[in-house]
C-alpha cells in the first residue's frame, strides 16, 4: 500500500512540475530526505523515483515561461571550482573504478543544488523549501522523540535504512540542522497553532537528537543551541524554552547514555574513539604523501591502511567532513570545501546587516541568522562525522546564495526608485524587475 501511495504521488505530481519547474526541487527534496520510498517494502523501494523527478524539472525548465539562470556568486563560484577538482582527483584516484562511481553519485547530487539556485528564486519558494525540508527531516525527529520518551533512551534513534541519514549519527546531524530552520519558520508565522506546533517539533527534534546517542551530535547540540541563543533576537524568550526542554531531556536519559557521553573525555580508553584518531591520522598521512591531488574517493579501506596508517589493522571510516576531504581531494581540496563554508557564513553576516532595519527584509534577516546556526552545527558535528558530500549543506549554501540575491539586487532596485522632488512633484524612476 505504501508502494502504491508514493508512487501515485509522485506520477501525480508530474503535470504541476511541467506547469511549475520548481515544484520538481520540492518534490525532490521530499523524496531525498524524508525517503518515503525507502519506508515501503515493494517495489517503490529501489525505484529511482528522484532521477525521474529530475529529468521530468529539467525538461519543464526547457519549456518554461521564466528565464531560468544559475547566480555565480562568490559561493557558487567555490562550487564550481570544488566540483571540477573533485573530478581532476577522481582521474588520479589510488582507486579509480569506485572512485569514478562515487564522483557521479556527487555529481547527481550537485545538479539537484544547481538546479534549486535556477529554481527558487524568490521568499515564497524558498518558504515552501523549508517547509519541505522542515517536515521530511523533522518527522523522523517526531518520531524519534516519542521513541525516546517510551523507551526510556536505552535504544538508539536511527534514520531510513539505506540512505545518507540511516545511521544514528547521520539522522542526528540532520535533525541538528533542521531545528533552528524550524525557529525560522516559527518567527514567520502569527498564527498559534502553528508556534506551538512547531515548538512541539523543536523540543521532540532535541529529545531525538539526545536520543541517537551520537556523541558528536551532543557537540552540536551544545553548539546549536549556543548560536540560537546568541542569533535570535528574542535570546530571553528562546534561553527560557531550552532551559525547560534540556532538563526535560536529560531526565529521560538512562545511565548507559550518561556513560557513553562522559567517555569523550576518556578518549584513551575508547576504542571506537581510537580508531577515530586512527582514521585522520591515515588521512594525514596520505595528504602528506599526495598533497595536491589526495588519493581520491573511498581510500578508506584497508589496502590503503596497511600504507599510511599508524595502526594498519584498525581500519575506520573518515568520522570526519575536513579529514574525509583532505584525504580524498588533498590540500587544494580541504581549502575549497572550507572556504566554502566559511564563505557562505559571512554572507549570512552580510545579509543581517543589509537587512537591519528594514521591515520587509525582516525574514531575510532571520533566514540568515537560522542558516548560519545550521553551518555551525554542521560545521562543529560534521568534524566526528563523513558527510562531506551531504546533499543537506549544498541546499543550505543555495539557499544562502538566493537570499544574498534577493537581499542585494533588491537593494540596488530600491535605491533606484527614491522619490526625486521636481518642481514641487514626485517622480519615480521607471525600472524594469531583474531576472533573479
Amino acid at each position: 500500500m505504501r508502494d502504491i501511495f508514493v508512487t501515485m504521488i509522485v506520477f501525480g505530481s508530474i503535470p504541476f512540475v511541467m506547469k511549475r519547474p520548481y515544484v520538481g526541487v520540492l518534490m525532490m527534496a521530499w523524496l531525498g530526505y524524508m525517503n518515503p520510498h525507502r519506508l515501503s517494502w515493494g517495489f517503490a523501494r529501489e525505484f529511482p523515483f528522484v532521477l525521474i523527478m529530475a529529468m521530468v524539472t529539467m525538461a519543464a525548465m526547457l519549456f518554461a515561461k521564466e528565464k531560468v539562470r544559475i547566480p555565480f556568486k562568490l559561493e557558487t563560484t567555490l562550487l564550481v571550482i570544488f566540483i571540477l577538482w573533485m573530478g581532476i582527483t577522481t582521474m588520479t584516484a589510488l582507486e579509480p573504478a569506485t572512485a569514478t562511481d562515487h564522483y557521479w553519485k556527487v555529481v547527481k547530487v550537485q545538479i539537484i543544488t544547481f538546479m534549486t539556485l535556477m529554481l527558487i528564486t524568490d521568499k515564497h519558494r524558498i518558504n515552501l523549501l523549508i517547509w519541505v525540508i522542515v517536515l521530511s527531516i523533522g518527522i523522523f525527529g517526531f518520531k524519534g522523540g516519542i521513541f525516546t520518551i517510551t523507551s526510556g533512551g536505552v535504544f538508539h534513534v536511527m534514520g531510513p535504512d539505506g540512505t545518507f541519514i540511516g545511521g544514528s549519527n547521520e539522522i542526528g546531524l540532520a535533525m541538528l540542522m533542521t531545528i533552528p530552520l524550524m525557529r525560522y519558520l516559527q518567527l514567520q508565522y502569527s498564527n498559534k497553532w502553528i508556534k506551538m506546533g512547531l515548538t512541539l517539533l523543536i523540543v521532540l527534534n532535541i529529545l531525538s537528537v539526545f536520543g541517537t546517542q551520537s556523541r558528536g551530535a551532543l557537540l552540536g547540540i551544545v553548539v546549536v543551541g549556543i548560536f540560537l541563543i546568541w542569533k535570535s533576537k528574542r535570546r530571553f524568550s528562546f534561553l527560557i524554552m531550552l532551559a525547560l526542554a534540556v532538563p526535560l531531556v536529560l531526565t529521560f536519559m538512562p545511565q548507559s547514555w550518561w556513560d557513553r557521553m562522559e567517555s569523550i573525555q576518556d578518549y584513551q580508553q575508547d576504542e571506537s574513539a581510537l580508531g577515530r584518531i586512527n582514521a585522520w591520522k591515515f588521512a594525514v598521512n596520505l595528504a602528506d604523501d599526495r598533497p595536491i591531488v589526495g588519493g581520491g574517493y573511498d581510500v578508506f579501506i584497508k589496502r590503503w591502511f596497511r600504507v599510511y596508517a599508524p595502526q594498519p589493522e584498525n581500519v575506520h571510516d573518515s568520522h570526519s567532513i575536513y579529514f574525509e576531504v583532505l584525504a580524498e581531494h588533498g590540500y587544494p581540496g580541504l581549502v575549497l570545501f572550507v572556504g566554502l563554508l566559511l564563505t557562505t557564513w559571512l554572507t549570512g553576516s552580510r545579509i543581517i546587516r543589509a537587512s537591519k532595519g528594514n521591515e520587509e527584509l525582516r525574514w531575510a534577516e532571520n533566514l540568515a541568522r537560522m542558516l548560519q546556526v545550521s553551518i555551525s552545527g554542521y560545521m562543529i558535528s560534521g568534524a566526528f562525522l563523513g558527510l562531506a558530500y551531504f546533499d543537506y549543506i549544498y541546499h543550505i549554501v543555495a539557499i544562502m546564495i538566493m537570499l544574498k540575491v534577493l537581499v542585494f539586487e533588491g537593494e540596488r532596485q530600491r535605491s533606484l526608485v527614491s522619490p526625486m522632488v521636481r518642481n514641487g512633484q514626485v517622480a519615480r524612476i521607471g525600472l524594469v524587475r531583474p531576472e533573479v
